[in-house]
């Protein structure tokens, strides 16, 4: 007998066995989920031992399903992890289970809690597409592709020290073992690689030997003769931490720096001035997504970046200052545009919620002449809170950096004639600043200036709301905007442009532009950097020379994401940008590397 749950595709038997509709199959085994996993896929992978000594260990998988396996891992890896090491996890899942039937499976193994209770604390929505889990409290990170295996094997750049195959059995569920998830399988292994499954089936056993697997049958657990383990000759390569200097301390060099850290990597900061110095130096900002009804390559990025910057703003003591943004139309066509915006599958569910006029104007405090689109994972933040809490731990030296030479032994940084640096890798993260130093380059991305003053009241706190202007609530009050003015490099506070920001908001707000009316109205001038596709820049520019730049009015929801990229791509660890996306912000593609 089953009883029906929440998901379609999931029962449970009288026992409390999940079991996949979808599949035919259960979960995990009747007899005892936690010591099969144990044997087919811990011990099949040779570990604790397999992580000895290393500075990062990658796992993948097939088949996340309960989160079982994974629990476990994380579990014997906060009993044996090596000292300073770090885990990245890679899993796959065409059909996610709810957190709280997660919850409910792993609820069996009492001795699994503490990692149960992260890893369903942190379970992603079901959403298509890579999803970036953190968990801190095991030095641990999991990717979840949620997708077709192969399509997500293609899309992953990471490289796997051991792989867990757990899909369903080849026969109910061919799609995951077919040639082509092999042989990415195959790609996407590191040198020594170790391969457990429960199944062996002839052509599992065939693939792995034909690409290079030396593959061993053994003991199987419970009612299970038999299972495998595979695994490639060529050994490990060394690690070592590299020497990396990351230029510039606003939100985009903030993020790198998080990330890295969180690596094991300790930068050092170079800032002409003060973090927060440039664009990121107001007293709020919205963290909003760039929407696109058209092209769903750059709407998945952008989905996936603010999903990652809410989660790690989240985390951030006084950071969020509001939750929800919501986006009014320009035009008369917008309505029909969020409205496709709004059913794309990309987005958790209620993360865009097209509204009403009253809707609207409920959530504003004044008349709406129309509805809008609700971005209720979009937020607006305090980046004087962000700031120093990621760039916490780094050497923040105060200089300009003039140039910057190849060597042999990596980059040098100069002020003038005088060496500040010699590191293995460089970060450009200076915004418009970034420009001067790539401008003897050949191939580098070309970015041009935009100015943009705002400014802000102390006094009414009002709900994030953007159009052509926005109105973001400070920790006491309103910024409002904002001027944006191509090739404009200065940054003077203009009472011209004071009064168009005004203008701005009396004609969408008027309500709220009257609070400003004998108040004392501050103004602050910076300057964007931007791109001729207004895409963002992130990656390598040359071998140990990177940049995440090119953010325009999108640093804050776009920055946390690409920032995790570049630390991946300077520590070799797996990146969390599907690779498709990563080509999109590639630093030399054409359109951004034109003269």
């Amino acid at each position: 007998m089953t009883t029906q749950d929440a998901s379609p595709q999931l029962t449970w038997t009288e026992e409390g066995e999940p079991r996949s509709g979808r599949f035919g199959d259960v979960y995990f085994s009747r007899d005892d989920g936690l010591a099969e996993t144990r044997a087919v896929f811990l011990n099949g992978c040779g570990l604790p031992d397999a992580w000895a000594g290393r500075r990062r260990f990658t796992v993948a998988e097939l088949g996340f399903g309960t989160g079982l396996n994974i629990a476990a891992l994380l579990s014997l890896w906060q009993a044996h992890r090596p000292e300073g090491g770090r885990l990245h996890i890679f899993s796959i899942e065409g059909f996610p289970l709810t957190a709280d039937e997660a919850r409910r499976a792993l609820s069996n193994w009492p001795e699994l809690a503490q990692a149960a209770e992260a890893l369903t604390n942190a379970w992603p929505s079901g959403a298509p597409g890579f999803h970036r889990l953190d968990l801190p409290g095991f030095n641990a990170v999991l990717d979840l592709a949620v997708g077709d295996a192969e399509w997500a094997l293609r899309e992953w750049s990471g490289q796997a020290d051991a792989w867990f195959l757990d899909g369903f059995s080849p026969a109910l569920n061919p799609g995951m073992w077919s040639p082509e998830v092999m042989d990415q399988i195959a790609a996407r292994s590191a040198p020594g690689a170790r391969v457990a499954t429960f199944t062996v089936a002839g052509a599992v056993r065939r693939g792995l030997a034909e690409r290079g697997f030396t593959v061993e049958k053994m003991p199987g657990h419970g009612r299970k003769r038999e299972r495998l383990e595979a695994r490639l000759p060529t050994p490990p390569a060394p690690e070592a931490a590299p020497r990396v200097v990351v230029i510039g301390a606003g939100i985009a060099g903030a993020s790198v720096v998080r990330a890295l850290t969180a690596a094991g990597v300790a930068p050092v900061v170079f800032e002409a001035d003060r973090p927060g110095a440039g664009g990121s130096g107001f007293p709020s900002g919205l963290v909003t997504p760039r929407l696109d009804a058209g092209d769903a390559g750059i709407a998945a990025l952008y989905a996936q970046a603010l999903e990652r910057a809410r989660d790690l703003y989240r985390a951030t003591p006084g950071a969020i200052v509001a939750e929800g943004v919501l986006q009014l139309p320009q035009a008369e066509r917008d309505a029909a545009r969020y409205a496709k915006i709004a059913a794309q599958p990309i987005w958790p569910s209620g993360a865009m919620t097209m509204v009403s006029p009253d809707e609207a104007a409920a959530r504003i405090g004044e008349p709406a002449s129309t509805g809008g689109l609700l971005m209720g994972g979009a937020c607006a933040v305090n980046p004087a809170a962000i700031l120093p809490d990621w760039l916490f731990g780094a050497e923040i030296i105060k200089a300009v950096v003039t140039r910057i030479e190849p060597s042999d032994a990596g980059w040098r940084l100069f002020n003038g004639d005088a060496v500040l640096a010699q590191v293995d890798a460089v970060v450009l993260t200076a915004g418009w600043g970034s420009a001067s130093l790539l401008e003897d380059r050949d191939a580098a991305p070309r970015l041009s200036p935009v100015r943009g003053q705002a400014n802000w009241i102390s006094g009414p706190v009002p709900a994030p709301v953007a159009w052509g202007g926005y109105a973001a609530p400070t920790d006491d009050g309103l910024l409002f905007g904002a001027t944006h003015d191509r090739g404009d490099t200065s940054t003077d506070i203009r009472d011209d442009d004071t009064t168009r920001n005004l203008t701005t908001l009396e004609q969408r707000l008027p309500q709220l532009a009257a609070s400003t009316a004998a108040k004392t109205i501050q103004g602050r001038a910076a300057i964007r950097a931007t791109t001729a596709d207004r895409l963002p820049v992130a990656g390598c520019v040359a071998p140990g020379l990177f940049i995440l730049g090119g953010l325009g009015s999108r640093g804050l929801s776009a920055a946390p994401l690409l920032g995790e990229h570049i630390a991946a791509l300077i520590t070799g660890a797996p990146t969390p940008l599907p690779q498709s996306a990563a080509a999109r912000v590639g630093p030399l593609r054409a359109s951004v590397t034109a003269k």
